[in-house]
């Protein structure tokens, strides 16, 4: 055999691992193809896995890149890679290679990580987290924005995953890519950073420490980043009054309240809302700086016009600020919010959201009879009546719209909005509570007892039926307020004695 020939031979070789690298890469980007791979069983983790020590560049890159999409198409096909040993391979490899590889092998590890702690461990185990955060300190904005995005999929998880990356030096060199003009490299490395916030007090506090914050906040104006910088300040600021305290000081605020109707992103909304509801939760302080700067008619907006559960964080915003202080009450009242949260009771939406929305109009509703008032006069006494009476709610939605229910009317002087409560079918545990209003307000108020006549109260009181003592009580204060022909007149069955005393 000729010089020429055994030369054509290894060409024809390194052709067909070319070509197959790359076919296989294509094919794969579709999932019938993966499907019928698979279905097939044409053993391509077999034929992929020595191609990604080949000596040509470029079949190494498109068999990572293969095997990434793999990994990426289901957790069994990811279980399958990490069980072919093929990850230490990868990561032995990462650092030794050019930037093209090294974006594919960073894929193939982001990909299996992705779909649970279990894989995303295997990745840990191989030994990747050093070599990930390595490459975040690389030239090319791709390789980082690939490691970075692999880092965020191990960091997810748990805390314990978070801290291994974190204790690899991780957060410093996202933060400096988070300030690169890539826009993708940006949003990826926040995304990370949101993703080792979120645990514990403690990973919030790395970041913060690592000065983080300086440069997360100027991004929530940033269009391509600004969804992942409110989360990631959301993050930040749910653990602790003092990680809220430090968020509140990177001047978020009145700015962040304008994405709360931002144009395009349903979900910069929801992140906003987000971040400005862990702030709100903490203390009075930090919930009268929401008010303060003029954040209440932005959130109560948030509410009207969000969809389904996104209103939840607005929600929980108004509750949080009109719990702590009767002046903060009346502010949230004064943005115009019991409307909102009312229509937020409706049964179209989940008992989740109902729950809070009950919730929240029981702190508004607690405080004095002015703002019992201003809840009730929206019949808001009667949808939580509903809510607590409806067999299909849940136990979170009954408890917290009787706790409601218990809260106002309890403080509630305005007595045409008890009225309709008062009924014979009324559940007794809210029904005590209505009527000892009355009988706390009637005695001194000639126009009230009227109305309470007029409006038939006096009738619904007499076909009451309870063995509840105190409620028993309470109802014979209410009729010795009035003549005994009035109260015989409407108990039940005094027609048939009136008219038996005509035939006598």
């Amino acid at each position: 055999m000729s010089s020429k020939e055994i030369t054509q031979v290894f060409a024809t070789y390194k052709k067909a691992r070319t070509t197959f690298a790359n076919s296989v890469a294509e094919l794969v980007k579709q999932p019938r193809h993966i499907e019928a791979m698979i279905q097939q069983e044409t053993g391509m983790l077999d034929l992929l896995r020595p191609l990604l020590l080949d000596t040509d560049p470029s079949v190494q890159q498109n068999a990572a890149l293969a095997l990434g999409r793999l990994a990426n198409y289901s957790p069994q096909l990811a279980e399958k890679i990490v069980a072919s040993e093929i990850v230490p391979q990868l990561v032995a490899s990462i650092l030794k290679n050019n930037k093209y590889y090294q974006r594919h092998a960073a894929f193939v590890l982001r990909a299996i990580a992705k779909h649970g702690p279990r894989l995303a461990q295997a990745v840990v185990d191989s030994g990747a987290v050093d070599a990930l955060v390595k490459c975040l300190d690389e030239f090319d904005p791709l390789v980082k924005e690939s490691a970075a995005y692999a880092i965020g999929n191990i960091s997810m998880h748990s805390p314990e995953l978070a801290q291994i990356c974190v204790d690899q030096g991780c957060v410093g060199l996202l933060l400096t890519c988070a300030q690169q003009p890539e826009q993708s490299l940006k949003k990826v490395a926040i995304s990370s950073l949101a993703n080792i916030c979120s645990h514990t007090p403690e990973l919030a506090q790395a970041v913060v420490d690592a000065e983080g914050i300086p440069v997360i906040t100027p991004l929530i104006l940033n269009p391509v980043v600004k969804r992942q910088a409110c989360q990631c300040l959301a993050f930040i600021a749910k653990h602790s009054v003092e990680l809220a305290e430090l968020v509140v000081e990177g001047e978020i605020f009145p700015k962040i309240f304008a994405l709360l109707q931002d144009p395009e992103d349903e979900i910069v909304r929801k992140n906003a809302a987000s971040c400005i509801m862990q702030v709100s939760k903490h203390n009075p302080e930090l919930a009268a700086l929401i008010v303060n700067a003029g954040g209440l008619p932005a959130i109560v907006d948030y509410v009207s016009n969000a969809e389904g559960d996104n209103k939840l964080p607005g929600i929980m915003i108004l509750g949080f600020i009109a719990a702590f202080q009767e002046t903060m009450a009346t502010a949230v009242i004064k943005a115009k919010s019991v409307q909102p949260l009312g229509n937020a009771l409706s049964p179209s939406y989940s008992d989740h959201l109902r729950a809070a929305a009950a919730w929240s109009l029981g702190q508004i509703g607690r405080h004095s009879s002015e703002h019992a008032k201003a809840v009730a006069e929206a019949n808001i006494l009667t949808l939580l009546n509903e809510a607590f009476l409806d067999d299909k709610a849940s136990e979170d939605l009954k408890s917290k719209s009787k706790r409601a229910l218990k809260a106002i009317i309890q403080k509630c002087t305005y007595l045409d909005a008890l009225n309709p409560l008062l009924s014979e079918k009324a559940p007794q545990s809210i029904l005590k509570y209505v009527v000892k209003q009355f009988e706390a307000l009637l005695p001194d108020d000639v126009e009230a007892k009227k109305r309470f006549v007029q409006s038939k109260g006096l009738q619904k009181l007499q076909l009451i039926k309870t063995d509840d003592e105190a409620l028993q009580e309470s109802i014979k204060f209410i009729n010795n307020l009035y003549p005994d022909e009035l109260v015989k007149y409407y108990t039940p069955g005094y027609d048939k004695e009136l008219l038996q005393k005509i035939d006598e």
